[in-house]
């Protein structure tokens, strides 16, 4: 399979699994990612998803074969007509966990993501200037709003190599922890929220997070006062209470 899956709990971990190519991207591999995606939100014991790559790579872009085709004329593949950014319409958190080479369309694979953990010595680079293509799928809109126009710049002009530790530096990356520890740091992480937290809270959170990009501050703040009156008739809020006053981890239902 190119893309495996387990369950760690209430966390569903996905892993791209091409290790030979360091998890170069294919069209299979796409529609595999996200039928899997789709499975995990529909799945009611699914809370959070964990994304990252076997062996060295975590995605390595698009597959040279794929790209040799298209410039020959000789591409006859299929690519899925869900959009590379359909992470960010999964009601559940996607963390992505960047264990090693991520360019190019891995990139966008990454910060499409809700949150990034990263290898500190990961290599990273957008590349697509040095290959003679330009800013992918949406990532010149998502790189300024996540590290400013200039530093974005940077890294979609130059396609220089950094490593995870300065995606970390730069706001890629909510964390970068050593190699050897990035799974059980990142699991650790998402099983937090798979426990402690309301799979509805999260859902909306993260739909306001996405969504209030392009909204105004007027917009963001009446929906915000809107969901917040939806959420108090909700029974997460009822049992967020209770398990508080009462010391207990909570029992939040999962998402309907």
């Amino acid at each position: 399979m190119v893309v495996l899956s387990e369950d760690d709990g209430g966390v569903r971990i996905l892993t791209f699994n091409r290790p030979e190519r360091l998890n170069a991207w294919t069209d299979e591999m796409g529609r595999r990612y996200f039928d899997l995606l789709e499975e995990a939100e529909q799945d009611p014991s699914v809370r959070v998803v964990v994304v990252t790559g076997a062996g060295k790579g975590f995605c390595a872009g698009a597959d040279f074969e794929t790209l040799t085709a298209i410039q020959t004329g000789g591409y006859a593949g299929e690519p899925d007509k869900r959009p590379n950014t359909f992470p960010m319409t999964i009601r559940k958190p996607v963390i992505a966990a960047v264990n090693g080479a991520c360019a190019g369309l891995g990139v966008v694979h990454a910060l499409v993501c809700d949150l990034v953990f990263t290898a500190e010595d990961a290599k990273w680079t957008t590349a697509f200037s040095r290959r003679g293509l330009i800013a992918e799928y949406g990532l010149a809109w998502i790189l300024p709003k996540l590290i400013g126009q200039a530093k974005a710049m940077d890294l979609l002009l130059s396609g220089r190599v950094f490593t995870g530790s300065e995606a970390y530096a730069l706001g890629l990356a909510g964390r970068a922890v050593p190699g050897d520890r990035l799974l059980e740091e990142t699991l650790a992480y998402a099983r937090e929220l798979a426990t402690h937290c309301s799979p509805t809270s999260m859902a909306v959170i993260k739909r306001q997070v996405w969504g209030d990009w392009t909204a105004t501050l007027d917009e963001s703040r009446d929906a915000a006062v809107r969901l917040m009156l939806e959420s108090f008739v909700r029974p997460d809020f009822t049992e967020g209470v209770a398990s508080f006053l009462e010391r207990r981890p909570p029992r939040f239902p999962p998402l309907s």
